[in-house]
C-alpha cells in the first residue's frame, strides 16, 4: 500500500481534510505528513483538553463533538470566549506565549486529534502547501475574534442572537449538516456569556423570534424558519 493510499484510507472521510490532507501534496510530501497526528483523544462531557496556565505543546483538531473556551473574569465569573465544532481547531491561544490563556471544555462526549505544534512547524517548512493551510486556519481564528468584537460593540441584543444563530447555521452547512435545523450544544446561559447578555435576555429573544415566526424552538432544538428575514434584521452583514 502506498503512502497516499494509507493516508487517504484514514482521512478521506474525515471533516479535517482541509488541515490534515491538503490538496496538491506529492506522494513524498504526504509521507512526511503521514505521522503528524500524535494521537486521537476522547474527551468526556465537562472535561477540559487544557486549562489556563497549562504549557502549550499542541493544537487540537475537533474530530467529533463540541467545545467551549472560557476565561475567568476579574469579578470571578467564567466568560465564554468561543465555541468549536467538528473540523475546527483549538489551542492556538497558546502559540505566542507558549502558555494557554483559557480553558477548553467539552460540551458533549468528543474526540480530538492532537497535533504537536513544533512538529507541525517543522513539517510546514518542508511542505509549503501545509504551511499555507495552517496560515489559513490561523487567519480564520483572527477573523472570528474580530467578528466577536464587532458583535459585542455594535449590535443590540436581538441582533447578537440572530448573528450567533446564522453563524452556527453557516458552520453546520460548511460541514455538510443541516443548516436550518440543528441542536444547540451549549446552554442559553453559555450563549449569554458569549454574547455579553443575561440569560433572561437570551430566553426572551428566542421567545420573541419564535412569536414572529422566524424560529421554532423546542428546548435545545432550533429550526430557522425564515433565514432571509433574519438576515435583513441585522443592521449590517457582519457574519
Amino acid at each position: 500500500m502506498t503512502e497516499i493510499t494509507k493516508l487517504q484510507s484514514a482521512c478521506s472521510q474525515c471533516n479535517l481534510q482541509e488541515l490534515c490532507l491538503p490538496v496538491g501534496l506529492s506522494e513524498t510530501e504526504l509521507s512526511v505528513v503521514d505521522n503528524l497526528v500524535g494521537e486521537r483523544r476522547k474527551i468526556a462531557r465537562g472535561e477540559a483538553i487544557f486549562r489556563s496556565g497549562d504549557r502549550f505543546t499542541a493544537i487540537y483538531a475537533v474530530k467529533l463533538g463540541f467545545f467551549k473556551t472560557e476565561v475567568l473574569s476579574e469579578d470571578g465569573r467564567h466568560q465564554v470566549t468561543s465555541f468549536y465544532m467538528t473540523g475546527e481547531v483549538l489551542g492556538m491561544d497558546g502559540i505566542s506565549a507558549e502558555t494557554h490563556h483559557c480553558d477548553a471544555i467539552a460540551l458533549e462526549d468528543s474526540e480530538v486529534c492532537l497535533i504537536p505544534f513544533h512538529e507541525l512547524e517543522t513539517i510546514s517548512v518542508k511542505v509549503p502547501t501545509l504551511q499555507r493551510h495552517l496560515h489559513r486556519v490561523m487567519s480564520r481564528e483572527i477573523v472570528r475574534d474580530q467578528g466577536m468584537m464587532m458583535m459585542l460593540g455594535a449590535m443590540h441584543a436581538e441582533e447578537r442572537v440572530i448573528a450567533f444563530l446564522l453563524n452556527l447555521s453557516q458552520r453546520y452547512a460548511a460541514r455538510g449538516y443541516a443548516a436550518r435545523d440543528f441542536n444547540l450544544r451549549m446552554t442559553r446561559e453559555e450563549i449569554g456569556s458569549y454574547l455579553g447578555l443575561k440569560l433572561e435576555t437570551v430566553s426572551r429573544t428566542f421567545s420573541h423570534l419564535q412569536e414572529e415566526g422566524l424560529l421554532q424552538v423546542e428546548k435545545k432544538h432550533i429550526r430557522l424558519v425564515d433565514t432571509v428575514r433574519l438576515k435583513k434584521m441585522l443592521s449590517q452583514d457582519r457574519l
